[in-house]
């Protein structure tokens, strides 16, 4: 990318200016830190040249080249993945996107996992957002567009400057923002089978003192799964055994639209302002069947049901964000940033159950819940270079979560004489505060490299089951500790070693001690004692790049106490409970292989895997009722993905890809694997035109199967998403090519989430 310096020019002057100013006062600046010596692959800028000019002469262009955007980088505290060379991103979702970079594995429903571990903290642009946390965080990276990502990091060992959440880790999504001069923009169009389309528009102005930019999209992506439950079961060993057969099917059309303006002011040249609106909506509406038999030890057909109905779900997000940052004579950095966002949850369920084995009335049930989420996140951020090439950085960030879970259910036998059902009519109260400071200090020793970091959070809890009348207050103060090396082995090759803690802290419908109904045979309830999850989290890396070739190896070591996990009981009549309990520990080990490179001038190849060993150990806990044994379990997992990406001809390119998400142990069985492949071929009409036809689930292999497999207990339950689609999109971009930038500097590093 070439950026031009020169309105950048007359700021360096003056900053040189201050500089020399302030050494004339005694004060000696702190030397400039270089960039990190763990980032070997980084391609240096192209050499700038300038004419010498007098005071008062226009200063001539200079342009520098940098890398490109959609190049993967590597830093000493994580990896990050440009997707803009995926076509899977360009009809696809953020989900889709997910799909085929390394580490991260998506299931069926939507739910990500990093290395095995579903406990992962999805950040946008470094920032905490309500999107993606909670039940419905599948459901909104199913649904937002992947074109608006411009890069992923992933981040398995995160130092101080982050939040601990997150056992696995971090997956921070690095949104697209406009580097052209002037005027510019782009409009998407995309169409695929069983109606599925999707589109959206984005603009941009941008000049030396003001940026600004906007987008909005839609989706409409019509939903169809069939899940198939195969359930035996005995009250006692040695009791006679029964069992049961269900089928559900859902189908229904999922519409979102989402729409993001922000500005930028530089009202000097040390001091910007910003400002950012967005919102989206997500509106999913499923129509229900399900049939079950049930069998008696003997065999015999003793059970018939038939339930039908609907579920309405409506998610409306919306968030505006501020930050001023100002940038000191020794290019030491302060920065503010305050947000406020508000998210409003409409879930509606509603059913008729017929059971004609043996007769029994008519049951109506319809369950509708609202609930609102409010996030509120200030930060402040200090970054100062330091002498030899070190840098320190430190900040503060004040975080609350204010929500409030309302649920209502009518029963009856018809919807005429439905009234209320105090077994599913509660009101649960959420509130937590976060205040946290950290520090870090990097500093290069010859070819090491050292980044130590701490972090201090003191968390308030309460909680507030209003229908129980159950109050649990929680509060407790805790350090995070960080550490990572890096060693520069030459100029192609480096080790890194870290360590970190992490913690794990359960979602608020998991503390709701009150039981839901999911289902005639299904309940869910929380569990108000539970406490976070800790995790001491080792790794150690080596990695090669040279040109386009780029080699990973990672070995990695995760221990964790405390661990919550679902936990099965029976209810009697079929009926499962399904709870969370703090299991005493868990541990991880495993080896993590990445290999990218070209097979020919034309054709590229991306490959990755993970073996890791699992183990999970109950510690002798005892819990009544739980169905079957829950002591030590292990066992050795795998997975992978592959990619071809083909250039045909300066126009033409063509992708295949293909992933296996591994097998994962859970306390009472498996989650075995599933198998997903896409095929791409983009055609170039012209620089500003291009057309893409993709194909999802190519060979209709991707599916979820979960096993329980207790001495009490054997339950299959298999889904299928149904997700197998062809689209067809057209994009068409306008605007001037980059001239000029804002920011006198090369293409930046990956964004670094400040305070987080």
């Amino acid at each position: 990318m070439s950026i031009v310096l020169a309105a950048a020019l007359s700021a360096a002057a003056a900053q040189a200016e201050a500089q020399t100013s302030a050494s004339a006062d005694g004060a000696t600046p702190p030397a400039k830190a270089a960039p990190s010596k763990t980032t070997p692959a980084k391609p240096a800028p192209a050499k700038a040249a300038a004419k010498k000019a007098d005071a008062g002469q226009t200063v001539e262009e200079v342009t520098v080249t940098a890398a490109a955007p959609d190049a993967d980088r590597t830093s000493i505290d994580r990896r990050s993945y440009g997707v803009a060379k995926d076509l899977s991103s360009t009809t696809g979702s953020i989900s889709d996107a997910l799909k085929n970079i390394p580490s991260v594995e998506v299931d069926v429903q939507g739910n990500v996992s990093l290395r095995g571990d579903t406990n992962v903290t999805i950040l946008v642009d470094g920032k905490p957002s309500g999107l993606f946390r909670g039940q419905s965080a599948a459901q909104a990276l199913q649904s937002l567009p992947a074109d608006a990502v411009e890069r992923v990091e992933v981040i398995t060992n995160p130092s101080a400057e982050f939040s601990p959440d997150g056992s696995a880790g971090i997956i921070n999504l690095v949104m697209r923002k406009t580097r052209r001069a002037g005027e510019s923009g782009s409009v998407r169009y995309n169409m695929g089978t069983a109606g599925r389309r999707n589109g959206g528009v984005s603009g941009a102005y941008n000049s030396n003192q003001l940026t600004l930019s906007g987008d909005a999209g839609f989706r409409h992506d019509p939903q169809h799964s069939i899940n198939v439950d195969d359930r035996s079961q005995a009250t006692a060993p040695g009791d006679p055994v029964e069992t049961t057969q269900q089928t559900s099917d859902y189908r229904g059309p999922l519409d979102q639209w989402n729409a993001r303006g922000s500005v930028d002011y530089d009202i000097t040249a040390k001091d910007r302002l910003s400002a950012e609106l967005r919102a989206n909506q997500t509106d999913l509406g499923l129509n229900t069947l399900e049939h079950l038999k049930g069998f008696d030890p003997n065999g015999d057909l003793n059970e018939v049901f038939d339930q039908s109905g609907f579920n309405k779900s409506v998610r409306d997000n919306s968030g505006v964000q501020v930050g001023w940052r100002r940038t000191f004579a020794y290019q030491d950095e302060v920065s503010v940033n305050a947000s406020r966002e508000r998210t409003f949850e409409r879930n509606e369920t509603e059913f008729t159950a017929v059971t004609s084995e043996p007769p029994s009335p008519d049951l109506f049930q319809d369950i509708l819940s609202h609930n609102s989420l409010t996030l509120t996140d200030i930060r402040a951020d200090y970054n100062r270079p330091m002498p030899d090439e070190a840098r320190l950085k430190t900040g503060y960030d004040l975080r609350i979560d204010n929500n409030s879970y309302d649920n209502v259910g009518l029963r009856g036998i018809s919807q005429g004489d439905a009234t209320a059902d105090p077994t599913q009519t509660n009101l649960f109260l959420y509130k937590q505060t976060i205040n946290a400071a950290y520090a870090t200090y990097e500093r290069p020793f010859g070819n090491l490299s050292v980044l130590g970091g701490l972090r201090i959070e003191d968390v308030e809890q309460d909680l507030d089951q209003v229908t129980g009348a159950i109050v649990h207050d929680t509060n407790y103060f805790k350090a995070y500790p960080t550490l990572h090396l890096g060693y520069r082995v030459s100029d192609d090759q480096q080790l890194t070693l870290s360590y970190s803690q992490r913690i794990q802290r359960p979602n608020p419908s998991d503390l709701n001690p009150f039981r839901v109904e999911q289902d005639t045979f299904n309940f869910r309830e929380g569990n108000p004692n539970l406490k976070p999850e800790e995790t001491n989290s080792f790794e150690a890396g080596w990695q090669y790049h040279a040109g386009n070739t780029y080699y990973l190896a990672t070995a990695y070591y995760r221990v964790s106490d405390h661990d919550f996990t679902d936990v099965i009981t029976e209810l009697g009549d079929g009926a499962l409970l399904d709870t969370k309990e703090n299991l005493s520990a868990s541990k991880h080990a495993g080896v993590e292989l990445v290999a990218n490179g070209h097979l020919t001038e034309d054709l590229t190849y991306n490959a990755s895997t993970n073996v890791y060993y699992a183990e999970i150990d109950s510690g002798g806990v005892a819990i009544p009722g739980v169905i079957g044994d829950l002591g030590v379990r292990s066992a050795i997992e795998g997975g992978g993905r592959f990619s071809l990406n083909w250039q045909l001809t300066p126009n033409d390119s063509a992708q295949f890809s293909s992933q296996m998400n591994a097998r994962r142990l859970t306390p009472q069985g498996y989650v075995d694997p599933s198998f997903l492949s896409f095929l791409g071929f983009r055609h170039k009409f012209n620089d500003k035109f291009s057309a893409v036809l993709t194909v999802q689930d190519v060979f209709n292999t991707f599916r979820s199967e979960q096993i329980i497999d207790t001495a009490l207990l054997h339950d299959r339950a298999i889904g299928s998403g149904r997700i197998q689609a062809a689209y067809l999109g057209f994009a068409w971009s306008f605007g001037a090519p980059p001239k000029i930038s804002r920011d006198p500097a090369p293409e930046p590093e990956p964004e670094t989430p400040h305070g987080m």
